[in-house]
């Protein structure tokens, strides 16, 4: 499974889901030299403004990264310094309902990244789901996707690994969709469940 299957997913998804939502694939920022490209960039119409930052990792760059600190150094770098340049703004609101940013860092459902993901599992546990991103709340997942066949119905979900359920628990198991392509990944893959 390549990333960009993974993105074509993530923008059926959005487009099925939401009005007139804006996508930009590729989407470049630049602060004061400080460069990256978020997968993925998404907003969706007023009055409920919400901007979704999307990384996504497949097999290729699982294998090609140094390891778990590279794919969160690039995703933390996206949510420090995307909306601090000129091209990009993030607006607050009063009365929000949810955050205003959702920060994302979604593997596909492969053997790969689910071996990937339970060896350095404490790291991406680590990432904090609550923030404020200059005066915006905001909400970190770090998950694997599921239901990639129903995005064009705006059935894409995700099952997290940051949240409260430990992703090698019988509780993540549970929220894993039977048949799906997550469960035969896990199922597959060879990991230490004592690690």
């Amino acid at each position: 499974m390549r990333e960009d299957e993974l993105a074509t997913a993530v923008v059926d998804h959005f487009e099925a889901t939401f009005d007139d939502p804006e996508i930009r694939l590729e989407e470049p920022y630049n602060h004061y030299g400080t460069r990256g490209v978020v997968d993925v960039y998404a907003r969706t119409a007023p009055p409920e403004r919400v901007s979704y930052l999307a990384e996504l990792k497949a097999d290729p760059a699982v294998r090609m990264a140094s390891g778990a600190n590279e794919i969160l150094r690039q995703y933390r770098r996206a949510e420090r310094y995307f909306f601090r340049d000129d091209a990009h703004d993030l607006r607050t609101r009063l009365g929000r309902d949810g955050p205003g940013l959702r920060l994302l860092l979604l593997f596909a459902p492969t053997v790969g990244c689910v071996e990937h993901v339970l060896e350095h599992r404490s790291l991406y546990a680590s990432v904090a789901p609550e923030l404020s991103v200059d005066g915006v709340s905001a909400a970190r997942t770090v998950a694997f996707l599921v239901n990639l066949d129903n995005a064009s119905h705006g059935g894409l979900g995700f099952c997290s690994v940051n949240g409260d359920v430990d992703v090698q628990s019988a509780a993540f198991r549970e929220a894993v969709p039977e048949g799906s392509r997550l469960a035969a990944a896990i199922d597959e893959a060879d990991v230490d469940a004592d690690a």
